[in-house]
C-alpha cells in the first residue's frame, strides 16, 4: 500500500497521571469485576508500557506503515466511577490528550471521554472537547451502570454531540446483564463485548433516537458487532412486529427502516476482524465509505491489521476509503493531522 495514508481509529492509551488517580477511586458496585480486570491489565508491565509509552507506539506505527492513530482512553474509561470523581477525571484526561496531540500533530488525533453518569456535565464537556480542545469525537464505553444512551436522561449528551458534530465511538464493555456470560470466559471479547455493543446499537436504532437526532453519528468496531449479518431479518421482523403487535408493545413508529438508520447513522471499523468474508458482508451492508481501519492497539497486532487491509480482495477505491478517507470524513481529520 505504498503511498496510501493509513489512519487507525480505535487505538487505546492512558497516561501515568490518569492511572495514578483512577486506580485509587471507589468503583460502582456493578463494575467492580470489570475494573479489577482492567486494573490488572493496566498494571502489567508489557500492557502498561504499551498504553503509556507514546514513543514506543510511534515506533510500532512506523514499522507497519501507519501514519496516524486516533487515540482514546483505555476502556471502560471513567464510566465505572462515582459522578463526582468521573467528571473531573474526564476533564483532566481530555486536557492531557489535547496536549499530546499538540506535541505530535501529524501522528495522533483523539477521541475525548465524558462521564455519562452526569449527562449535563457530559454535555458541557462535549462542547469543550470539540471546541477549545480541538479533539475529533468521543468514545463512550457502552452502558453506564446498566443504563443506555437511548434512555431519556441522556438527552443532553446526545443533543450536545449532534450540535457539535461529535461522532461517538460506541466501544464494548462487559455486558450490563453479566451473569449469563460469566462462565467459560464469555464476559469479554470472546462473546460478551460484541453482544453488549450490538445490543446498545440496536436500542439506539429501535428507540427512535435517530428520528430525534438525525445527524448523530456513531461508530461500531468489529465490522458492526454482528449487526450486518442480521440486517435483513431485523427489517423483516421489525415490520412484522409493528403490524402484528405494535399497538401492544412499546415499539415506537420509526420514520425509516432499522437498516436505513444503520447505514445513515453508523460507520464501522475493522478492529479485531481480519476476515475477508466478514469485510465483504460489511461492504454490502454499509459501503466502503462507511468503513475504516482500526487496529485496537495494544490488544491486536498492528502488522496483521495492516496486512489484512493490504491483501483484502477489494478495489483500490475501497482500500483507500477504508485506509483513510472514511476516517477523515467521520472524525474531521485533515491531511496535516
Amino acid at each position: 500500500m505504498s503511498g496510501l495514508r493509513l489512519i487507525a481509529t480505535e487505538e487505546h492509551m492512558a497516561t501515568e497521571a490518569y492511572l495514578r488517580v483512577a486506580h485509587e477511586l471507589e468503583v460502582l458496585p456493578s463494575d467492580r469485576v470489570e475494573i479489577e480486570l482492567m486494573r490488572t491489565v493496566e498494571n502489567a508491565g508489557v500492557w502498561h508500557s504499551a498504553l503509556v509509552d507514546l514513543d514506543a507506539r510511534i515506533a510500532v506505527m512506523d514499522a507497519c506503515g501507519q501514519d496516524l492513530a486516533v487515540l482514546s482512553l483505555n476502556p471502560p474509561g471513567v464510566q465505572p466511577y462515582l459522578p463526582a470523581d468521573a467528571e473531573p477525571l474526564a476533564r483532566a484526561f481530555n486536557d492531557e490528550l489535547a496536549e499530546i496531540i499538540r506535541q505530535y500533530p501529524t501522528r495522533f488525533a483523539g477521541l475525548g471521554t465524558v462521564a455519562p453518569q452526569d449527562p449535563e456535565s457530559a454535555a458541557a464537556e462535549v462542547e469543550r472537547v470539540m471546541g477549545p480542545l480541538g479533539l475529533n469525537g468521543l468514545m463512550i464505553n457502552s452502558h453506564t451502570e446498566g443504563h443506555y444512551l437511548d434512555e431519556p436522561q441522556f438527552a443532553p449528551l446526545l443533543e450536545a454531540a449532534e450540535a457539535n458534530g461529535a461522532t461517538i465511538y460506541l466501544h464494548p464493555r462487559i455486558p450490563s446483564m453479566a451473569a449469563p456470560y460469566s462462565k467459560y470466559g464469555m464476559t469479554a471479547a470472546v462473546w460478551g463485548y460484541q453482544a453488549e455493543a450490538g445490543l446498545h446499537a440496536m436500542r439506539l436504532i429501535l428507540s427512535g433516537t435517530f428520528d430525534r437526532y438525525p445527524k448523530l453519528m456513531f461508530v461500531l468496531g468489529h465490522l458492526g458487532e454482528g449487526i450486518p449479518y442480521w440486517l435483513r431479518r431485523i427489517d423483516n421482523r421489525h415490520a412484522f412486529a409493528q403490524r402484528v403487535a405494535g399497538a401492544t408493545t412499546d415499539m415506537p413508529k420509526l420514520e425509516l427502516t432499522p437498516s436505513d438508520y444503520f447505514r445513515r447513522n453508523f460507520a464501522l471499523t475493522t478492529s479485531g476482524m481480519d476476515d475477508p468474508d466478514v469485510l465483504t458482508l460489511a461492504l454490502k451492508a454499509v459501503g466502503d465509505d462507511n468503513i475504516m481501519l482500526a487496529i485496537d492497539h495494544p490488544y491486536e497486532n498492528s502488522d496483521e491489521a495492516v496486512a489484512f487491509l493490504r491483501d483484502a480482495p477489494i478495489t483500490e477505491t475501497q482500500r483507500a476509503n477504508i485506509a483513510h478517507r472514511t476516517a477523515e470524513r467521520v472524525f474531521g481529520l485533515t491531511q496535516t493531522s
